[in-house]
Protein backbone atom coordinates (compact mmCIF):
# COMPACT_ATOMS: atom_id res chain seq x y z
CA UNK A 1 0.00 0.00 0.00
CA UNK A 2 5.61 3.69 -2.31
CA UNK A 3 15.25 7.46 -6.66
CA UNK A 4 17.24 7.60 -3.70
CA UNK A 5 15.86 8.78 -0.40
CA UNK A 6 16.99 9.75 3.09
CA UNK A 7 15.86 6.72 5.18
CA UNK A 8 14.66 8.37 8.43
CA UNK A 9 12.56 10.72 6.36
CA UNK A 10 11.28 7.98 4.08
CA UNK A 11 10.34 5.95 7.13
CA UNK A 12 7.89 8.76 7.74
CA UNK A 13 6.24 7.93 4.45
CA UNK A 14 5.20 4.61 5.94
CA UNK A 15 4.91 5.64 9.56
CA UNK A 16 3.45 9.13 9.65
CA UNK A 17 0.61 8.14 7.43
CA UNK A 18 -2.55 10.01 7.49
CA UNK A 19 -4.15 12.76 9.44
CA UNK A 20 -3.80 14.42 12.77
CA UNK A 21 -4.89 13.70 16.31
CA UNK A 22 -5.24 15.66 19.51
CA UNK A 23 -2.95 13.75 21.85
CA UNK A 24 -0.35 11.04 22.08
CA UNK A 25 0.25 8.63 24.91
CA UNK A 26 3.82 8.53 26.16
CA UNK A 27 3.53 4.79 26.80
CA UNK A 28 2.49 2.83 23.67
CA UNK A 29 0.85 0.16 25.85
CA UNK A 30 -1.63 2.76 27.05
CA UNK A 31 -2.47 3.59 23.45
CA UNK A 32 -3.18 0.05 22.23
CA UNK A 33 -6.90 0.11 23.01
CA UNK A 34 -7.34 3.36 21.07
CA UNK A 35 -5.35 2.09 18.09
CA UNK A 36 -7.21 1.20 14.90
CA UNK A 37 -4.21 0.65 12.62
CA UNK A 38 -0.57 -0.23 13.13
CA UNK A 39 2.36 -0.01 10.73
CA UNK A 40 5.47 -2.13 11.28
CA UNK A 41 8.52 -1.53 9.07
CA UNK A 42 11.14 -4.22 9.60
CA UNK A 43 14.91 -4.02 9.34
CA UNK A 44 15.07 -5.54 5.81
CA UNK A 45 12.76 -2.78 4.59
CA UNK A 46 14.94 -0.15 6.23
CA UNK A 47 17.95 -1.67 4.44
CA UNK A 48 16.19 -1.26 1.09
CA UNK A 49 15.33 2.33 1.90
CA UNK A 50 18.85 3.04 3.09
CA UNK A 51 20.18 1.94 -0.29
CA UNK A 52 18.24 4.85 -1.71
CA UNK A 53 19.62 7.84 0.11
CA UNK A 54 21.52 10.18 -2.15
CA UNK A 55 18.81 12.24 -3.84
CA UNK A 56 17.48 13.86 -0.67
CA UNK A 57 21.01 14.46 0.64
CA UNK A 58 21.85 16.05 -2.71
CA UNK A 59 18.74 18.20 -2.41
CA UNK A 60 19.81 19.30 1.08
CA UNK A 61 23.24 20.38 -0.16
CA UNK A 62 22.06 21.99 -3.39
CA UNK A 63 19.08 23.82 -1.94
CA UNK A 64 20.94 25.14 1.08
CA UNK A 65 21.35 28.90 1.01
CA UNK A 66 24.78 29.85 2.25
CA UNK A 67 24.85 33.30 3.83
CA UNK A 68 27.46 35.93 3.12
CA UNK A 69 30.19 36.04 5.76
CA UNK A 70 32.24 39.10 6.69
CA UNK A 71 35.29 39.48 8.87
CA UNK A 72 38.35 41.55 9.55
CA UNK A 73 41.87 41.04 10.74
CA UNK A 74 44.74 43.34 11.71
CA UNK A 75 48.11 42.65 10.07
CA UNK A 76 51.51 44.20 10.74
CA UNK A 77 52.51 46.94 8.29
CA UNK A 78 49.14 46.76 6.51
CA UNK A 79 46.66 47.49 9.23
CA UNK A 80 43.10 46.25 9.19
CA UNK A 81 42.03 43.94 6.38
CA UNK A 82 38.30 43.45 5.86
CA UNK A 83 36.99 40.57 3.82
CA UNK A 84 33.76 38.86 2.89
CA UNK A 85 32.58 35.66 1.26
CA UNK A 86 29.59 35.91 -1.08
CA UNK A 87 27.65 33.99 -3.77
CA UNK A 88 28.62 30.60 -2.37
CA UNK A 89 27.32 27.81 -4.62
CA UNK A 90 27.86 24.07 -4.73
CA UNK A 91 29.05 22.15 -7.80
CA UNK A 92 30.15 18.61 -8.75
CA UNK A 93 28.35 17.02 -5.82
CA UNK A 94 28.83 13.28 -5.40
CA UNK A 95 27.78 11.10 -2.48
CA UNK A 96 29.41 7.88 -1.38
CA UNK A 97 27.56 5.34 0.70
CA UNK A 98 25.09 5.42 3.55
CA UNK A 99 24.92 3.14 6.58
CA UNK A 100 22.46 3.07 9.47
CA UNK A 101 21.60 1.34 12.71
CA UNK A 102 18.37 1.04 14.67
CA UNK A 103 18.98 1.88 18.32
CA UNK A 104 16.23 0.29 20.46
CA UNK A 105 14.29 2.85 22.44
CA UNK A 106 16.37 5.73 21.08
CA UNK A 107 16.34 6.40 17.37
CA UNK A 108 18.23 5.85 14.13
CA UNK A 109 21.93 6.45 13.63
CA UNK A 110 23.11 7.01 10.08
CA UNK A 111 26.35 7.92 8.38
CA UNK A 112 26.74 9.32 4.87
CA UNK A 113 30.39 9.05 3.89
CA UNK A 114 32.52 10.51 1.10
CA UNK A 115 30.39 13.51 0.21
CA UNK A 116 32.52 15.30 -2.36
CA UNK A 117 31.69 18.83 -3.50
CA UNK A 118 33.22 21.98 -4.95
CA UNK A 119 32.05 25.27 -3.46
CA UNK A 120 32.41 28.32 -5.69
CA UNK A 121 32.04 31.95 -4.76
CA UNK A 122 33.66 35.35 -4.46
CA UNK A 123 35.91 36.83 -1.80
CA UNK A 124 35.79 40.61 -1.47
CA UNK A 125 38.53 42.38 0.43
CA UNK A 126 39.86 45.79 1.21
CA UNK A 127 42.56 47.53 3.16
CA UNK A 128 41.76 49.75 6.10
CA UNK A 129 37.96 49.78 5.66
CA UNK A 130 35.24 47.77 3.93
CA UNK A 131 34.80 48.57 0.20
CA UNK A 132 31.10 48.80 -0.29
CA UNK A 133 31.36 48.98 -4.09
CA UNK A 134 33.24 45.66 -4.19
CA UNK A 135 36.15 47.16 -6.07
CA UNK A 136 38.49 44.32 -5.17
CA UNK A 137 37.38 40.72 -5.35
CA UNK A 138 38.66 37.24 -6.12
CA UNK A 139 36.70 34.26 -7.41
CA UNK A 140 37.53 31.06 -5.61
CA UNK A 141 36.84 27.35 -5.45
CA UNK A 142 36.89 25.10 -2.40
CA UNK A 143 37.40 21.39 -2.83
CA UNK A 144 35.81 19.48 0.03
CA UNK A 145 35.47 15.93 1.28
CA UNK A 146 32.85 15.52 4.01
CA UNK A 147 31.27 12.80 6.13
CA UNK A 148 27.75 13.51 7.36
CA UNK A 149 26.23 12.02 10.50
CA UNK A 150 22.59 12.29 11.55
CA UNK A 151 20.82 10.73 14.53
CA UNK A 152 17.10 11.32 13.92
CA UNK A 153 14.66 10.78 16.72
CA UNK A 154 11.10 9.75 15.81
CA UNK A 155 8.37 11.14 18.04
CA UNK A 156 4.71 12.06 18.13
CA UNK A 157 4.41 15.69 17.07
CA UNK A 158 1.01 17.32 16.56
CA UNK A 159 -0.62 13.97 16.02
CA UNK A 160 1.79 12.58 13.42
CA UNK A 161 5.14 10.84 13.41
CA UNK A 162 7.81 13.51 13.19
CA UNK A 163 11.60 13.40 12.98
CA UNK A 164 13.96 15.52 15.06
CA UNK A 165 17.17 15.83 13.03
CA UNK A 166 18.92 18.36 15.28
CA UNK A 167 21.63 15.81 16.16
CA UNK A 168 23.55 16.47 12.96
CA UNK A 169 27.28 16.82 12.39
CA UNK A 170 29.80 17.17 9.54
CA UNK A 171 33.39 15.98 9.49
CA UNK A 172 35.69 17.66 6.97
CA UNK A 173 38.48 15.45 5.65
CA UNK A 174 39.46 17.87 2.91
CA UNK A 175 38.96 21.60 2.50
CA UNK A 176 41.30 23.12 -0.08
CA UNK A 177 41.08 26.71 -1.31
CA UNK A 178 41.91 27.75 -4.89
CA UNK A 179 42.09 31.49 -5.66
CA UNK A 180 41.60 32.51 -9.28
CA UNK A 181 44.68 34.17 -10.81
CA UNK A 182 48.16 34.51 -9.34
CA UNK A 183 48.42 38.26 -8.64
CA UNK A 184 47.43 38.08 -4.99
CA UNK A 185 50.32 38.13 -2.50
CA UNK A 186 51.08 35.02 -0.40
CA UNK A 187 49.95 36.70 2.80
CA UNK A 188 46.51 37.21 1.24
CA UNK A 189 46.16 33.56 0.27
CA UNK A 190 47.26 32.50 3.73
CA UNK A 191 44.77 34.87 5.33
CA UNK A 192 41.90 33.58 3.22
CA UNK A 193 42.92 29.97 3.76
CA UNK A 194 42.67 30.49 7.51
CA UNK A 195 39.41 32.31 6.98
CA UNK A 196 37.99 29.32 5.10
CA UNK A 197 39.29 26.89 7.70
CA UNK A 198 37.69 28.63 10.67
CA UNK A 199 34.60 30.18 9.12
CA UNK A 200 33.33 28.23 6.12
CA UNK A 201 33.28 24.95 8.04
CA UNK A 202 30.81 26.47 10.47
CA UNK A 203 28.75 28.06 7.70
CA UNK A 204 28.47 24.86 5.65
CA UNK A 205 27.75 22.71 8.70
CA UNK A 206 25.10 25.07 10.01
CA UNK A 207 23.35 25.44 6.67
CA UNK A 208 23.45 21.76 5.69
CA UNK A 209 22.04 20.60 9.03
CA UNK A 210 19.48 23.38 8.89
CA UNK A 211 18.53 22.34 5.38
CA UNK A 212 18.16 18.68 6.35
CA UNK A 213 15.78 19.74 9.11
CA UNK A 214 13.89 21.88 6.62
CA UNK A 215 13.69 19.01 4.14
CA UNK A 216 12.31 16.84 6.95
CA UNK A 217 9.56 19.38 7.57
CA UNK A 218 8.75 19.61 3.86
CA UNK A 219 8.61 15.84 3.69
CA UNK A 220 6.34 15.68 6.73
CA UNK A 221 3.92 18.03 4.97
CA UNK A 222 4.29 16.05 1.74
CA UNK A 223 3.52 12.80 3.57
CA UNK A 224 0.58 14.40 5.32
CA UNK A 225 -0.92 15.58 2.03
CA UNK A 226 -0.21 12.31 0.22
CA UNK A 227 -1.64 10.16 3.00
CA UNK A 228 -4.75 12.30 3.46
CA UNK A 229 -5.43 12.01 -0.26
CA UNK A 230 -4.86 8.26 -0.16
CA UNK A 231 -7.54 7.63 2.44
CA UNK A 232 -9.94 10.32 1.25
CA UNK A 233 -12.59 10.06 -1.41
CA UNK A 234 -15.33 12.60 -1.73
CA UNK A 235 -16.83 13.34 1.68
CA UNK A 236 -15.24 10.30 3.34
CA UNK A 237 -11.83 10.49 5.00
CA UNK A 238 -9.92 8.61 7.68
CA UNK A 239 -7.95 10.23 10.49
CA UNK A 240 -5.01 7.97 11.28
CA UNK A 241 -3.22 10.37 13.56
CA UNK A 242 -0.76 8.60 15.81
CA UNK A 243 -1.81 7.58 19.30
CA UNK A 244 1.69 7.17 20.78
CA UNK A 245 5.36 7.66 20.08
CA UNK A 246 6.80 5.15 17.62
CA UNK A 247 8.60 2.13 19.01
CA UNK A 248 12.07 1.28 17.72
CA UNK A 249 13.66 -2.11 18.31
CA UNK A 250 16.71 -3.69 16.74
CA UNK A 251 14.43 -5.40 14.21
CA UNK A 252 11.63 -2.99 13.37
CA UNK A 253 10.02 0.43 13.71
CA UNK A 254 6.35 0.44 14.68
CA UNK A 255 3.80 3.23 14.75
CA UNK A 256 0.25 3.33 16.13
CA UNK A 257 -2.65 5.15 14.48
CA UNK A 258 -6.23 6.02 15.34
CA UNK A 259 -8.05 4.95 12.17
CA UNK A 260 -11.14 7.09 12.68
CA UNK A 261 -13.57 7.59 9.80
CA UNK A 262 -14.81 11.14 9.23
CA UNK A 263 -18.07 11.66 7.38
CA UNK A 264 -20.70 14.38 7.40
CA UNK A 265 -19.08 16.17 10.35
CA UNK A 266 -19.06 13.03 12.48
CA UNK A 267 -16.03 11.02 13.62
CA UNK A 268 -15.94 7.38 14.66
CA UNK A 269 -14.57 6.30 18.04
CA UNK A 270 -12.27 3.40 18.92
CA UNK A 271 -11.72 2.62 22.61
CA UNK A 272 -11.44 -1.16 22.92
CA UNK A 273 -8.99 -2.26 20.23
CA UNK A 274 -7.42 -5.70 20.66
CA UNK A 275 -3.97 -4.86 19.27
CA UNK A 276 -0.83 -6.37 20.77
CA UNK A 277 2.67 -6.36 19.19
CA UNK A 278 2.87 -10.15 19.47
CA UNK A 279 0.22 -10.38 16.75
CA UNK A 280 2.79 -9.26 14.15
CA UNK A 281 5.92 -11.08 13.02
CA UNK A 282 9.19 -9.80 11.55
CA UNK A 283 9.90 -11.92 8.46
CA UNK A 284 8.25 -9.58 5.92
CA UNK A 285 9.27 -6.02 5.09
CA UNK A 286 6.04 -4.17 5.81
CA UNK A 287 3.00 -4.95 7.97
CA UNK A 288 -0.33 -3.23 8.40
CA UNK A 289 -2.59 -4.26 11.27
CA UNK A 290 -6.17 -2.99 10.79
CA UNK A 291 -9.06 -3.43 13.22
CA UNK A 292 -12.63 -4.27 12.24
CA UNK A 293 -13.41 -1.03 14.09
CA UNK A 294 -11.75 0.80 11.22
CA UNK A 295 -13.58 -1.06 8.45
CA UNK A 296 -17.11 -0.90 9.87
CA UNK A 297 -17.32 2.91 10.20
CA UNK A 298 -15.90 3.18 6.68
CA UNK A 299 -18.69 0.89 5.41
CA UNK A 300 -21.25 2.90 7.36
CA UNK A 301 -20.04 6.11 5.73
CA UNK A 302 -20.03 4.50 2.28
CA UNK A 303 -23.61 3.28 2.83
CA UNK A 304 -24.86 6.72 3.89
CA UNK A 305 -22.96 8.30 0.99
CA UNK A 306 -24.81 6.10 -1.49
CA UNK A 307 -21.71 4.19 -2.59
CA UNK A 308 -23.34 0.73 -2.53
CA UNK A 309 -25.53 1.01 -5.62
CA UNK A 310 -25.38 -0.86 -8.90
CA UNK A 311 -27.45 -0.60 -12.08
CA UNK A 312 -27.19 -3.30 -14.76
CA UNK A 313 -29.07 -2.95 -17.99
CA UNK A 314 -29.83 -4.47 -21.39
CA UNK A 315 -27.07 -6.57 -22.98
CA UNK A 316 -24.97 -6.81 -19.80
CA UNK A 317 -27.97 -7.96 -17.79
CA UNK A 318 -28.99 -10.50 -20.41
CA UNK A 319 -25.42 -11.81 -20.60
CA UNK A 320 -25.31 -12.37 -16.84
CA UNK A 321 -28.34 -14.63 -16.99
CA UNK A 322 -26.73 -16.92 -19.52
CA UNK A 323 -25.01 -18.47 -16.49
CA UNK A 324 -26.26 -22.03 -16.13
CA UNK A 325 -28.47 -22.46 -13.07
CA UNK A 326 -30.14 -25.55 -11.65
CA UNK A 327 -33.49 -23.82 -11.14
CA UNK A 328 -35.81 -23.06 -14.05
CA UNK A 329 -36.08 -19.38 -15.02
CA UNK A 330 -39.56 -17.98 -14.31
CA UNK A 331 -41.44 -16.92 -17.43
CA UNK A 332 -41.78 -13.40 -16.04
CA UNK A 333 -38.02 -12.93 -15.90
CA UNK A 334 -37.44 -14.66 -19.25
CA UNK A 335 -39.84 -12.28 -21.02
CA UNK A 336 -38.30 -9.30 -19.26
CA UNK A 337 -34.79 -10.19 -20.40
CA UNK A 338 -35.59 -11.30 -23.93
CA UNK A 339 -38.73 -9.45 -24.99
CA UNK A 340 -38.74 -6.07 -23.24
CA UNK A 341 -37.05 -3.11 -24.92
CA UNK A 342 -34.63 -2.07 -22.16
CA UNK A 343 -34.51 -4.35 -19.12
CA UNK A 344 -32.68 -2.93 -16.11
CA UNK A 345 -31.82 -4.24 -12.65
CA UNK A 346 -31.16 -1.74 -9.86
CA UNK A 347 -29.72 -2.94 -6.56
CA UNK A 348 -28.60 -1.05 -3.45
CA UNK A 349 -27.77 -1.66 0.19
CA UNK A 350 -30.86 -1.11 2.29
CA UNK A 351 -29.09 -1.49 5.64
CA UNK A 352 -25.60 -0.71 6.88
CA UNK A 353 -23.33 -3.69 6.13
CA UNK A 354 -21.60 -5.18 9.15
CA UNK A 355 -18.17 -6.82 8.96
CA UNK A 356 -16.75 -9.38 11.37
CA UNK A 357 -13.31 -10.96 11.02
CA UNK A 358 -12.11 -14.21 12.57
CA UNK A 359 -9.41 -16.74 11.88
CA UNK A 360 -11.94 -18.47 9.60
CA UNK A 361 -12.26 -15.38 7.40
CA UNK A 362 -14.24 -12.15 7.10
CA UNK A 363 -18.03 -12.26 7.19
CA UNK A 364 -20.16 -9.40 5.85
CA UNK A 365 -23.87 -9.22 6.69
CA UNK A 366 -26.57 -6.85 5.56
CA UNK A 367 -29.74 -6.24 3.56
CA UNK A 368 -30.04 -5.50 -0.15
CA UNK A 369 -32.98 -4.28 -2.16
CA UNK A 370 -33.47 -4.64 -5.89
CA UNK A 371 -35.85 -3.60 -8.65
CA UNK A 372 -36.23 -5.21 -12.06
CA UNK A 373 -37.60 -2.92 -14.76
CA UNK A 374 -38.95 -4.41 -17.96
CA UNK A 375 -39.38 -1.51 -20.37
CA UNK A 376 -41.20 0.91 -18.08
CA UNK A 377 -38.95 3.11 -15.93
CA UNK A 378 -41.83 4.26 -13.75
CA UNK A 379 -42.78 1.08 -11.91
CA UNK A 380 -40.61 -2.00 -11.42
CA UNK A 381 -41.94 -5.34 -12.56
CA UNK A 382 -40.23 -7.10 -9.67
CA UNK A 383 -39.17 -5.79 -6.27
CA UNK A 384 -36.68 -7.81 -4.19
CA UNK A 385 -35.51 -7.71 -0.58
CA UNK A 386 -32.64 -9.91 0.53
CA UNK A 387 -30.72 -10.60 3.70
CA UNK A 388 -27.23 -11.95 3.11
CA UNK A 389 -24.26 -13.25 5.06
CA UNK A 390 -21.13 -13.74 2.95
CA UNK A 391 -17.66 -15.01 3.80
CA UNK A 392 -15.28 -12.78 1.86
CA UNK A 393 -11.60 -13.21 1.10
CA UNK A 394 -9.36 -10.56 -0.45
CA UNK A 395 -6.13 -10.82 -2.40
CA UNK A 396 -3.92 -8.44 -4.36
CA UNK A 397 -1.94 -9.64 -7.38
CA UNK A 398 -0.80 -8.10 -10.66
CA UNK A 399 -1.71 -4.69 -9.21
CA UNK A 400 -5.39 -5.67 -8.94
CA UNK A 401 -7.56 -6.30 -5.91
CA UNK A 402 -9.70 -9.44 -6.02
CA UNK A 403 -12.66 -10.29 -3.80
CA UNK A 404 -14.13 -13.76 -3.53
CA UNK A 405 -17.34 -14.48 -1.67
CA UNK A 406 -19.10 -17.59 -0.42
CA UNK A 407 -22.64 -17.00 0.88
CA UNK A 408 -23.39 -18.66 4.17
CA UNK A 409 -26.97 -17.40 4.42
CA UNK A 410 -29.42 -15.83 1.95
CA UNK A 411 -33.12 -14.98 2.47
CA UNK A 412 -35.17 -13.56 -0.40
CA UNK A 413 -38.56 -11.85 -0.51
CA UNK A 414 -40.15 -10.72 -3.76
CA UNK A 415 -43.15 -8.57 -4.65
CA UNK A 416 -44.85 -7.80 -7.96
CA UNK A 417 -45.83 -4.13 -7.81
CA UNK A 418 -47.82 -4.29 -11.06
CA UNK A 419 -51.37 -5.49 -10.59
CA UNK A 420 -52.90 -8.53 -12.29
CA UNK A 421 -49.58 -10.42 -12.14
CA UNK A 422 -49.41 -13.67 -10.18
CA UNK A 423 -47.34 -13.92 -7.00
CA UNK A 424 -44.04 -15.77 -7.14
CA UNK A 425 -44.19 -19.33 -5.94
CA UNK A 426 -41.48 -21.22 -4.04
CA UNK A 427 -39.82 -22.51 -7.24
CA UNK A 428 -39.53 -18.99 -8.61
CA UNK A 429 -38.12 -17.72 -5.32
CA UNK A 430 -35.61 -20.57 -5.36
CA UNK A 431 -34.46 -19.41 -8.82
CA UNK A 432 -33.99 -15.87 -7.55
CA UNK A 433 -32.06 -17.13 -4.53
CA UNK A 434 -29.80 -19.24 -6.77
CA UNK A 435 -29.33 -16.31 -9.16
CA UNK A 436 -28.33 -14.07 -6.26
CA UNK A 437 -25.80 -16.64 -5.06
CA UNK A 438 -24.26 -17.59 -8.40
CA UNK A 439 -24.73 -14.41 -10.44
CA UNK A 440 -25.48 -11.45 -8.18
CA UNK A 441 -22.85 -11.86 -5.47
CA UNK A 442 -19.94 -12.57 -7.88
CA UNK A 443 -21.01 -9.60 -10.01
CA UNK A 444 -21.24 -7.20 -7.05
CA UNK A 445 -17.87 -8.32 -5.66
CA UNK A 446 -16.29 -7.98 -9.10
CA UNK A 447 -17.60 -4.44 -9.50
CA UNK A 448 -16.56 -3.56 -5.94
CA UNK A 449 -13.05 -4.96 -6.49
CA UNK A 450 -12.72 -3.03 -9.75
CA UNK A 451 -13.81 0.19 -8.07
CA UNK A 452 -11.47 -0.31 -5.13
CA UNK A 453 -8.62 -1.05 -7.53
CA UNK A 454 -9.46 2.17 -9.36
CA UNK A 455 -9.29 4.12 -6.12
CA UNK A 456 -5.98 2.47 -5.20
CA UNK A 457 -4.56 3.27 -8.64
CA UNK A 458 -5.81 6.84 -8.33
CA UNK A 459 -3.67 7.18 -5.20
CA UNK A 460 -0.62 5.55 -6.84
CA UNK A 461 -0.66 2.10 -5.24
CA UNK A 462 -0.04 0.52 -8.64
CA UNK A 463 3.26 2.42 -8.83
CA UNK A 464 4.63 0.49 -5.86
CA UNK A 465 6.51 -2.71 -6.55
CA UNK A 466 4.55 -4.87 -4.12
CA UNK A 467 5.76 -8.47 -3.74
CA UNK A 468 3.74 -11.40 -2.41
CA UNK A 469 1.12 -9.46 -0.45
CA UNK A 470 -0.94 -11.48 2.00
CA UNK A 471 -4.19 -10.63 3.77
CA UNK A 472 -4.50 -12.67 6.96
CA UNK A 473 -7.84 -12.64 8.86
CA UNK A 474 -7.64 -12.81 12.62
CA UNK A 475 -10.11 -12.38 15.48
CA UNK A 476 -11.33 -8.79 15.14
CA UNK A 477 -8.60 -7.58 12.78
CA UNK A 478 -6.69 -8.32 9.60
CA UNK A 479 -2.96 -8.32 8.95
CA UNK A 480 -1.65 -7.19 5.58
CA UNK A 481 1.97 -8.15 5.04
CA UNK A 482 4.20 -7.66 2.04
CA UNK A 483 7.59 -6.89 0.60
CA UNK A 484 7.98 -3.82 -1.57
CA UNK A 485 10.14 -1.63 -3.73
CA UNK A 486 10.00 2.13 -3.26
CA UNK A 487 8.40 3.89 -6.28
CA UNK A 488 10.38 6.50 -8.18
CA UNK A 489 7.32 8.72 -8.71
CA UNK A 490 7.06 9.59 -5.01
CA UNK A 491 10.67 10.75 -4.97
CA UNK A 492 10.04 12.90 -8.05
CA UNK A 493 6.96 14.43 -6.44
CA UNK A 494 8.79 15.09 -3.20
CA UNK A 495 11.82 16.71 -4.87
CA UNK A 496 9.46 18.84 -6.94
CA UNK A 497 7.72 19.94 -3.74
CA UNK A 498 11.12 20.70 -2.19
CA UNK A 499 12.14 22.84 -5.16
CA UNK A 500 8.81 24.70 -5.20
CA UNK A 501 9.09 25.34 -1.47
CA UNK A 502 12.55 26.85 -1.87
CA UNK A 503 11.46 29.00 -4.81
CA UNK A 504 8.56 30.38 -2.79
CA UNK A 505 10.70 31.18 0.26
CA UNK A 506 11.83 34.80 0.55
Amino acid sequence: MPCDVFPPLILLLFLSTFGTSQECFKDPKSAYRFTGAVCRLTYPAAVVLNEKTTKVIEAAFQHARYPSVKGEKSLNFIGKVTYGLENLEIHNLTIGRSTFELHPGEGIAMEISNVSAVFKGTIQYGYGSWLVNVAQSIDFEIESQIDLGINPKLYCGKGKVAADTSDCYLSFHKLHLHLQGDKEPNWLKKLFTNFITFTVKLVVKGQICKEINKVANILADFIQDTAEQFLSDGDISVDIGVTANPVITANYIESYHKGLTNYNKTTAVISDSVFHPSQLTEHRMLYFWVSDQVFNPMMTAAHHDGRFKLNISEAELTELFTTKLDSAMPELIRKCLLESSSPELRVWSSSIPFLNTSTLGTTVRGDVSGELYCGSQDTPTLFLQMFYSIDVTASYADKKLSLQGKPSEIHVQADLPLENLPLLDSAQLEFIKEAVEKIGIPKVLSVLATELTRLLDKQGTNLFDISNPEVLPRDGFVIIQMDFGFPHHLLVQFLKRTLEQHESDP
